[in-house]
């Protein structure tokens, strides 16, 4: 056995990535995987079996998210020790990713049960490609933090960053993050992507002053990726030359 192999045999968890917008980018393989499970597992119990009955699929379906994964993964575990093959879902996207799901796969790897991914659509990497900005390299931060001052703390501490940075944001913090943005971020380029995949789907590019102008209330709905530029020699010597300048402002891009 090597350290990558299950050490046990029994049932897989199959992490199975779901549309994020647009049921036309679903893949026949997680169709066809959604359709063998002998249980599903989802974040929103609901919605997913709306996207089951949508392909006829029919499978028994239990709640998975934020506040109970915890006390439900010992149940999940029995039903992978008595061979039974177990489908992991979010409401959207790759289970995990900024999304309940960690807390599982590390005990089922734990407990020595194949993992299997079922790969397929992803916001964050679908938000990159659009964005105009650097896809050599980048860094998903997930959610950034709710409150301001922890938010310009951690964009502060993300600016310098050499490579493309990818964060989830929601809609009633989008202006204010924005801003905050704009005083962090100076003029170096972002995009806000929202509705991805949806009738809707709409890219905004520009400073974050520009975009934050150009996301009119109507506009402040649905889900929404920041894509944000990373730091470069431009931006190094813009800082200096800023800094340079009587009453210049080090620390802010220009």
């Amino acid at each position: 056995m090597t350290p990558n192999e299950p050490s046990r045999a029994g049932g897989t968890l199959h992490l199975v990535a779901t549309p994020i917008g647009n049921l036309e980018d679903v893949t026949r393989r997680a169709l066809r995987v959604l359709g063998e499970a002998d249980l599903v597992a989802a974040e929103d119990t609901r919605r997913t079996r709306r996207l089951l009955e949508h392909f006829g699929i029919s499978v028994p379906v239990t709640s998975l998210f934020e506040h109970n994964e915890r006390a439900k993964i010992p149940g999940l575990l029995r039903q992978l020790a008595e061979g039974r093959s177990v489908a992991l879902v979010t409401d959207a996207g790759s289970p995990g990713v900024a999304d309940p799901g960690y807390p599982l796969v590390r005990a089922a790897i734990e407990a020595g049960f194949r993992v299997e991914s079922v790969p397929g659509p992803s916001a964050v990497i679908a938000a990159l490609q659009v964005s105009g900005l650097p896809t050599d390299a980048f860094t998903f931060v997930g959610y950034l933090p709710p409150k301001g001052g922890a938010r310009r703390r951690r964009l502060a501490e993300l600016s310098r960053r050499r490579e493309t940075i990818v964060a989830f944001e929601s809609p009633h913090r989008i202006a204010a993050c924005l801003a905050d943005l704009e005083d962090v971020w100076g003029e170096r380029p972002v995009a806000l992507a929202r509705e991805l995949t949806k009738a809707f789907e709409e890219v905004l590019r520009g400073s974050a002053r520009e975009v934050r102008a150009a996301l009119t209330a109507e506009k402040r709905r649905g889900e929404m990726v920041l894509v944000l530029s990373g730091w470069t020699r431009r931006d190094e010597s813009a800082e200096r030359d800023a800094a340079a300048r009587p009453g210049g402002r080090a620390g802010r891009s220009a």
